[in-house]
């Protein structure tokens, strides 16, 4: 019983029992637990594209899975860069699925091919002007770094760890503008590829869960895409972008030709210290130009 005059405090039903628990001014949320945080597959080999789209996936607040690949490629210093930027980005499991398509070949970046240089003009390949988004020229041949379904072959994998996770959505750094021309990157082919997701998935075809292939990158310049990370503090200089590094010191030079004459990069993965991006393959081109066109000094080459 209340006396007359004195002072009562009233609690509100909900907030404990509802779990949307709040905390002091400066503190997080409790989460609550009737609606968990959504969970998201990232593919991530960490270049510019794909650990930008994992940026724009924490900044959608879901709770990240990335997944990379080590696929034989031709150098391993982007998978480095990956475990990198998983680790500023806080993601709640960082996955590296190993399988060799060197096996297989048909690709500078998984045979003894020379990596193309300066091609990105010559080969006609679609290059955005600042205020313009061309698409590639249908005539001009698809370069020879292209890697055959590797994108299929990611999602696939992307895929089969959604579904046991239980994770709607996967996350791609597609794009379809500053690129070389590769097929797997055309927004046709992702829908595609959803439409077949959830077709080919027993989570799908029982009703739990609809998967969604997002590229948030897909129609924007590669200088658009710099900037969207800088904005979401992304560190570029944990990034890696080129197809062909090169030695920094003259006397590693001589023997990192030999082993690529030898059709054997691996040893170069243990030197990435003192690699360098060799700033004339499609993907070097590319990142210049985006830091370029964003005024943005590359922090990779300081």
């Amino acid at each position: 019983m209340v006396k007359k005059g004195q002072r009562t405090t009233s609690i509100k039903k909900g907030v404990r029992g509802s779990g949307v628990g709040v905390r002091r001014k400066d503190q997080s949320p409790i989460p609550n637990p009737q609606f968990p945080i959504p969970k998201a597959v990232v593919l991530l080999s960490g270049g510019i594209d794909s650990s930008t789209t994992l940026a724009i996936a924490k900044s959608k607040g879901y709770e990240l899975y990335a997944l990379s690949f080590d696929y034989s490629q031709r150098h391993k210093i982007e998978l480095e860069s990956a475990k990198k930027i998983a680790l500023a980005l806080g993601v709640k499991k960082h996955l590296t699925i190993k399988f060799d398509l060197r096996e297989i070949g048909g690709s500078a970046l998984t045979s003894g091919m020379e990596v193309p240089k300066s091609g990105v003009r010559g080969q006609g390949l679609g290059v955005s002007s600042k205020n313009q988004s061309p698409i590639p020229n249908p005539q001009s041949p698809i370069p020879v770094t292209y890697v055959p379904a590797r994108n299929t072959i990611f999602l696939s994998f992307a895929l089969s760890w959604a579904e046991v996770l239980s994770a709607e959505n996967i996350f791609i750094g597609a794009n379809a503008v500053d690129y070389s021309g590769y097929p797997d990157c055309r927004p046709e082919y992702l829908k595609a590829f959803e439409a077949m997701a959830n077709l080919a998935t027993k989570a799908s075809v029982e009703g739990q869960m609809k998967f969604r292939i997002n590229a948030p990158l897909i129609n924007m310049t590669k200088a658009e895409i710099i900037k969207n990370g800088k904005h979401l503090g992304l560190d570029y200089s944990l990034t890696w972008s080129c197809y062909d590094p090169q030695p920094k010191q003259l006397q590693v030079k001589a023997k990192a030709k030999a082993e690529a004459k030898a059709k054997d990069f691996s040893t170069l993965t243990s030197t990435s210290t003192l690699l360098i991006p060799c700033g004339r393959c499609d993907s070097c081109l590319f990142r210049a130009k985006g830091f370029k066109e964003a005024r943005i000094k590359d922090p990779l080459l300081r």
